[in-house]
């Protein structure tokens, strides 16, 4: 009995030198190698910063104003638009070696509404019991753009000896610019822009105290009262 406790403290020990050396070793070997894995990362990170460079934006100091004008619009409705757009240039039997081909997930936002600032004093009239009638101007699209932020390039080909058109993404961007404005006007977004004009300011003249408000057109424009000098009749001397 005695034996065998002896044997099996002799494993027990045994087992916990070899342990003991194998983590001795293990560790010795980490930090042998620790510099070399440093190296290797550290040699990755500038490989992907060259392939991979981060763009470095310098604006120049120097603004220039061009124009300050004031406004009077009134925007009454914004549509957001989605529109995927494929752009090509060198298709063909030779398309894998010289063409250029990318897709563009754009992301747009137009804005449309009824400038203010075109009604004049005649496109304002008042009746004996307090209506007001309108003649409002026509609906108008006033931002139709894209957003930079949301739109991206979801893939692009190029051939195996080029580099591919500089100048592909900017007539894709152009032209997702114009179908988005397309989609929007084929929604009849001009339309819904007038109801909403219509609506706003119906509410907006009621609240200030007009009976009623009707928006007409410029058929029902009342025409100006005659002058005084207009109808007074040319007398002849005797």
């Amino acid at each position: 009995m005695q034996k065998r406790t002896a044997v099996w403290i002799t494993i027990i020990v045994i087992v916990l030198v070899v342990g003991m050396l194998g983590y001795a070793i293990v560790s010795g070997l980490r930090a042998i190698t620790a510099p070399v894995t440093d190296l290797r990362d550290d040699i990755g990170t500038q490989v992907a910063r060259i392939l991979h460079p981060t763009p470095t934006i310098i604006p120049d100091p120097v603004t220039i104003v061009r124009e300050v004008r004031s406004l009077a619009r009134l925007e009454t409705i914004h549509y957001s638009v989605e529109k995927i757009i494929e752009a090509e240039t060198g298709q063909g039997p030779f398309g894998f070696l010289f063409g250029d081909r990318l897709l563009l997930v754009a992301h747009g936002s137009v804005i449309a509404g009824v400038d203010m600032e075109k009604i004049d004093l005649d496109s304002i009239w008042f009746d004996d019991l307090g209506s007001v009638y309108i003649v409002l101007p026509e609906a108008e699209v006033f931002v139709a753009t894209l957003d930079n932020d949301k739109s991206y390039i979801y893939d692009r080909e190029k051939g195996f000896f080029t580099r591919g058109d500089v100048n592909l993404e900017t007539a894709a961007r152009q032209a997702a610019e114009a179908e988005i404005l397309r989609a929007a006007l084929e929604d009849n977004i001009l339309d819904q822009a007038s109801i909403n004009a219509e609506n706003y300011l119906y509410s907006f003249l009621r609240a200030l105290g007009f009976s009623d408000v009707v928006f007409t057109d410029e058929a029902n424009r009342p025409s100006p009262a005659p002058s005084a000098t207009a109808t007074q009749q040319p007398t002849t001397a005797p």
